[in-house]
């Protein structure tokens, strides 16, 4: 109606929504009421399962501003649909972070003018909750807004130290409470009764209950009492399941969600309260011997040693120090993402912290409840996004097609009942049951055991799966991305050598830093105190690399006492000197020592005065120290090369520092560059403490290189080869240097020999110059002549076959983190085409690995991403399947996670993912033929009025059908991994084919054995005097046997039991031919409970058609029939089963698969030389061009997008471009692109 009236919440973000606003309707709550009435509660069921339905139905279009309920929708590609109801609370202002004394009546919804400060009318507040986060209305934007926390008043670093650093009144805390609600991450665990209410209208259940409510009226009591047998111990599991996931999750997060915190109330006045009671703008101290954080809080004082393994990941305690009160970043609004350094998360252990004399670490409080960084992890788990895979739409359509069947099956009932007047009960419970029959109850349960089986294999290898849906995806990855450091390579760096330079030039390398003449050197001064190291318990304790260099210095650290703090002002700082050894020896050229007497030189100790930590954005870090007994500072500096260089001094900087850089870079090495500067003397250590880094971040003087090593790892190379064999391609995602990732991919493999990279190196807009990528081509290390060797392109589900030298493909993109960003931004038409072909991707920032992945993804990607948990979780968390190494918490985001510290899981996953998935096919196909198998079966039984007896439905349904369904699932993962992939949808022309083949099979010896005992010269209609087996002991046996109050029912006759029989050799025949084993599962002759399972039920079948047994064809209601019958039948089961596998075997999985449907042709696999096969290859590509005509699928496009755009940079010429070549903005070259 009012489409006008539709508003967007959360615009731009991942859960940006649409928004209806709806107001009850009285006529249409009673028209609903007198529906649910009629339809016995159906519609009501409709209306709770499409939330849509439910508020059109019930509500009429109002606005937001005066709507009661409201109707949300994403808009992701899922789009799904909630309801929620909005809520009235009275406040005394209309946002949180109005000020309650100060406010002005122009703020006042009803604008009087007489209500003035504390004396003003309370405000209504309409507010909705959804996915544990609350919606408030604002009257200016007209829409609801969410509020996170203190960021939203964008608020400076300098005016948080000015205006926030005192706390908060109680009053306004109260206030404030109103808006934030308890700063706790609840995570109700719903009751048993709620959860069982949630898992019984599932529609698969509803399904079941109108299924056994239909058998129960066809006084079908033991299969139905069997269903509901399995549907209990389903729900039980399914509610078991789920109960301690909630308990799991609960547990993790209340552990330590609620402590005693100290808050500050005004400039002196501390409080003790609980951290429930905490809003944004609330100062907490933070106590000396740590804590766990309660909430999001900035540093404004002092600085801690915090433990953030549960948000990052990375095990090593980072150093967070307070935020800057002046100069030019403390001008800048305040940004968590960007100021994380001064930033202590929520659940991340504060070990220790740093005070000084009468002073207090302080924090102010930014955020609080599901708002802060945990708090969203923990939604993201509450509130997972829908599992999008074509599996599992394909197995609806399926359903619905089998529905379809139903339908004709249900007017042909009726139908033909009605010609032979049939009573009116009968027909409906007849013609109701040919439904049940044709939608298998059991298939969701068969469905889900091969994905228990693989996760329970997965655990044996030490992967561990949160969703197990994902599993089935990771058999369709054909793309995996990388971390470098601690995933492809060791997680620790070793110091190879160091090269300092000295007057603009550079001194040879050295393997000691710790030898004579470089320990009390700036340089290794710069060594010594330039991290962010600190003790705990005694160890030293930080990241691996500024370990790595401060060991190799040989320098000592250690921390003052609580005792020796507080006996002096300033701080006590750190303190780091030179083994005692070396001092005398020291050379009195150096700069350290000049003009220093030797007595002095027991005082070489170096007072860190203060840290700038680390910072990935801007890729250095510095410190200010004080040699003990001089009067000026010094800063010392490290980083990134290129950034060093830039902040230092040009006339310091070596000539030759590019070529020395890239030598080492080339080889793979990790550098880091050290610099110095000497700080104006009337600098004090209180105006240290408050001065900006830009200020001491300039002008320095270049120190030297310290040159670290970082090893691949053993089982590297060996994986990637096994993923290039099996088809998968393989990307680098670093947050490290260009030419190191170059190196390094070249030595793991992931960038061969004889193949070149090419750089992309963008630039943004300056000075009216547009943006400008410049293509460099680097040297390969090692060239040779591949001219005859040819590739396949790597054109999936397609035929196309086109062969391409090694030259025009052997090109790969390498980019960097800045260069991306230019590129998505200024040449959004080449991103496509770019990382169609890039496979390095370095100084890449966390936010924009995530963005990698989703560019991927939208040209219809498969992707597979491991990382070491550090900076990877939000790629982790969107790629399709994300595997974490790290057993930390942060593994929490990731769907999986390996204990193994190396990617040999990626291999065994994908190999564990590829079983899952071809055995969920499997079952699928199985369970579609048993409903169609049995469908034909009691289709051709109703043209006699009979049908299939209570117990052959339970043999047929239990001892059959479950058995085989949860027994074909066991099969094991194959060993390798080969070069193409499973088919991903239920809809494809080798299914369907496989299926309607079997079908038809089926059908036609179910109506051959049901015409043939018909033209039988002993066939006559069965009555219990009927004697066709000349058996006089059988006939009185059956005839004792036969007078039961089912006669009516017409079960016991010869189609009946000639059909019970050739149908149970059916099940068991398709169940053998459909459950695959080579290439992606073991075969099923090494699955012994399947083969035993088969064995068992065939031998059973055959020996009670050959050789009947009274009691078990009693049971049964299985008529007697000659000999010479069940002999002739052994021959249409044999028969059937033939042509069943011959169908399956030679046309399906031999021609069609290898001249119709040649879909994922191996990348990179060499063309094999002529052989005197070449009139049977004639021969192949002829039968293939015919039957490509004849199935229709001669120049059909490829389905993917990564295809289309490989088919069109086949033929551009100017792709890639040139060898320095540069591409501007306004190129039209940068506007070819593929249609997105």
């Amino acid at each position: 109606m009012k489409t006008r009236e539709m508003k967007i919440i959360n615009q731009g973000l991942e859960d940006e929504m649409e928004v209806w606003g709806y107001q009850p309707c009285l006529w249409k709550r009673i028209l609903v009421g007198v529906g649910a009435v009629f339809s016995g509660g159906l519609l009501l069921l409709l209306l709770y399962w499409l939330p849509e339905w439910g508020v059109k139905g019930t509500c009429t279009h109002a606005s937001l501003r005066d709507a009661h309920t409201l109707l949300l929708r994403t808009t992701d590609e899922f789009k799904q649909w909630f309801r929620a109801k909005v809520h009235v609370i009275s406040a005394p202002g209309n946002k949180p972070f109005d000020r309650l004394e100060l406010r002005s009546t122009a703020q006042l919804p009803n604008g009087d003018g007489e209500h003035h400060g504390k004396f003003r009318r309370p405000v209504q507040l309409h507010y909705f909750t959804h996915h544990s986060t609350k919606y408030y209305w604002n009257d200016v934007i007209q829409n609801f807004e969410l509020y996170k926390g203190l960021e939203d008043v964008k608020v400076s670093c300098a005016s948080i130290h000015s205006d926030h650093s005192p706390g908060l009144s109680k009053a306004l805390q109260d206030y404030r409470r109103l808006f934030f609600g308890e700063n706790e991450i609840a995570v109700r665990v719903p009751s048993l009764f709620k959860l069982l209410m949630k898992e019984v209208l599932n529609p698969f259940y509803i399904f079941q209950l109108f299924s056994v409510i239909l058998w129960s009226a066809e006084d079908y009591y033991y299969y139905a009492t069997a269903i509901v047998f399995m549907s209990v111990i389903s729900i039980a599991t399914s509610l078991y399941t789920i109960k301690k996931q909630y308990v799991m999750l609960h547990d993790m997060v209340a552990a330590h969600s609620v402590v005693r915190v100290s808050v500050c109330r005004g400039s002196n006045d501390i409080e003790q309260a609980m951290s429930t009671d905490l809003v944004p703008g609330d100062v907490i101290v933070i106590p000396a011997n740590g804590m766990i954080m309660p909430c999001d809080a900035v540093l404004i004082h002092g600085t801690c040693i915090v433990n953030e393994s549960m948000l990052t990941g990375e095990s090593v305690p980072v150093t967070k120090t307070s935020l800057p009160s002046s100069g030019e970043e403390a001008a800048r609004s305040f940004n968590m993402e960007e100021h994380k350094r001064y930033t202590l998360f929520c659940g991340t252990h504060v070990i220790q912290t740093r005070f000084y004399a009468g002073e207090l670490v302080e924090a102010v409080v930014v955020r609080t409840g599901f708002s802060t960084e945990k708090g969203q992890l923990v939604r993201s788990i509450l509130h997972p996004k829908p599992t999008d895979f074509k599996l599992y739409r394909d197995a609806y359509l399926f359903l619905l097609c089998l529905v379809g069947v139903a339908g004709v099956g249900f007017i042909y009932t009726i139908v033909l009942s009605i010609m032979n007047k049939v009573p009116a009960k009968t027909i409906i419970i007849e013609s109701l049951d040919i439904i049940t029959i044709t939608v298998p109850p059991a298939l969701p349960a068969a469905m889900t055991a091969g994905i228990v089986y693989a996760q329970r294999r997965l655990k044996r290898v030490g992967i561990f799966c949160i969703s197990p849906q994902r599993i089935n995806m990771c058999g369709q990855l054909n793309l995996v991305c990388f971390d470098k450091t601690g995933t492809l390579t060791e997680d620790g760096l070793d110091l190879w050598g160091v090269q300092s330079a000295e007057g603009g030039r550079f001194s040879p390398p050295e393997a000691d830093a710790a030898k004579e003449s470089l320990v009390n050197s700036v340089f290794v001064a710069c060594m010594a105190t330039c991290h962010s190291l600190t003790k705990i318990e005694g160890e030293l304790s930080g990241d691996p690399l500024d370990l790595k260099m401060f060991s190799a210095t040989g320098w000592i650290l250690e921390e003052p006492t609580e005792e020796e703090t507080t006996l002096h002002n300033p701080i006590m700082p750190t303190v780091v000197r030179p083994p005692k050894h070396s001092v005398p020896e020291a050379n009195q050229n150096n700069p350290l020592t000049h003009n220093m007497e030797l007595s002095e030189l027991s005082s070489c100790e170096i007072g860190i005065v203060r840290q700038f930590p680390f910072s990935s954005t801007l890729q250095r870090m510095s410190v200010v120290v004080r040699r003990l007994g001089e009067k000026h500072m010094n800063a010392y500096l490290k980083g990134a090369p290129e950034v060093v260089a830039s902040l230092c001094k040009q006339h310091t900087v070596p000539q030759s520092f590019t070529e020395t850089l890239e030598t080492y870079t080339r080889q793979g090495f990790r550098v880091i560059a050290l610099a110095h500067r000497q700080l104006e003397s009337k600098l004090s250590w209180h105006k240290v403490q408050s001065l900006s880094r830009d200020l001491i971040e300039i002008n320095m003087e270049f120190l030297g290189l310290v040159i670290m090593q970082n090893k691949i790892k053993e089982e590297t190379a060996g994986v990637l080869l096994e993923l290039r064999q099996a088809n998968i391609r393989t990307l680098m995602v670093t947050g490290d240097n260009m030419l190191t990732a170059i190196s390094v991919a070249r030595d793991c493999g992931m960038v061969r020999a004889h193949e070149r990279v090419i750089i992309a190196d963008a630039a943004p807009p300056k000075d009216f110059h547009p943006a400008s990528i410049t293509w460099h081509y680097t040297d390969n290390p090692a060239q040779t002549n591949k001219d005859n060797q040819t590739v396949e392109i790597n054109l999936e589900d397609g035929v196309y076959d086109k062969r391409v030298t090694q030259q025009e493909q052997s090109y790969h993109f390498a980019v960097t983190g800045r260069a991306f960003a230019v590129i998505t931004e200024h040449f959004p038409q080449l991103v496509q085409k770019l990382v169609l072909r890039a496979t390095v991707f370095a100084r890449m920032a966390p936010d924009q690995k995530t963005q990698l992945v989703e560019v991927l993804q939208s040209i219809d990607y498969t992707v597979g991403m491991c990382g070491d948990g550090a900076n990877d979780c939000g790629a982790l968390k969107r790629a399709h399947s994300g595997i974490s190494l790290s057993e930390l918490e942060a593994s929490v985001a990731s769907p999986f996670t390996s204990t193994t510290s190396n990617i040999s899981c990626v291999p065994n996953l994908i190999r564990e993912g590829r079983a899952a998935l071809i055995t969920s096919f499997c079952v699928f196909k199985f369970m579609a033929l048993y409903s169609i198998i049995q469908y034909l079966s009691v289709t051709l039984l109703y043209s006699i009025l009979s049908n299939l007896g209570d117990f052959q439905f339970l043999f047929i349904d239990i001892a059959i059908i479950l058995i085989i369904a949860f027994t074909m699932s066991l099969n094991p993962a194959w060993k390798e991994l080969v070069w193409h992939r499973p088919p991903s949808s239920l809809i494809s022309g080798r299914l369907l084919c496989s299926v309607l083949t079997q079908i038809l099979t089926c059908l036609v010896f179910q109506v051959l054995a049901f015409l043939l005992v018909r033209q039988q010269s002993w066939y006559e209609t069965w009555t219990p005097q009927s004697d066709a087996c000349n058996v006089s002991s059988s006939s009185l046996s059956h005839g004792r046997n036969v007078t039961s109050p089912h006669d009516h029912k017409n079960i016991k006759n010869y189609e009946n039991t000639t059909l019970f029989y050739v149908s149970s050799f059916q099940y068991l025949a398709v169940a053998i031919i459909f459950s695959k084993g080579k290439p992606f599962r073991q075969p099923s002759y090494k699955n012994w409970p399947f083969m035993l399972s088969c064995i068992s039920l065939y031998t059973f079948v055959l020996l009670i058609m050959l050789y009947p047994v009274p009691a078990i064809d009693s049971f049964l209601e299985i008529v007697c029939v000659p000999h010479d019958w069940r002999v002739t039948l052994v021959i249409i089961v044999i028969v059937n089963a033939a042509v069943s596998f011959m169908l399956e075997i030679l046309i399906l999985d031999i021609i069609l698969r290898r001249l119709v449907f040649r879909c994922n042709r191996g990348l990179n696999r060499p063309a094999e030389p002529p052989s005197a096969d070449a009139p049977q290859e004639a021969n192949d590509r002829w039968g293939s061009s015919f039957l490509s005509w004849l199935f229709c699928r001669r120049n059909k496009p490829p389905r993917v997008r990564y295809m289309h755009l490989a088919l069109e940079l086949q033929d551009a010429t100017d792709w890639p471009p040139g060898p320095s070549a540069v591409t501007y903005a306004s190129d039209p070259q940068s506007h070819i692109s593929a249609p997105l």
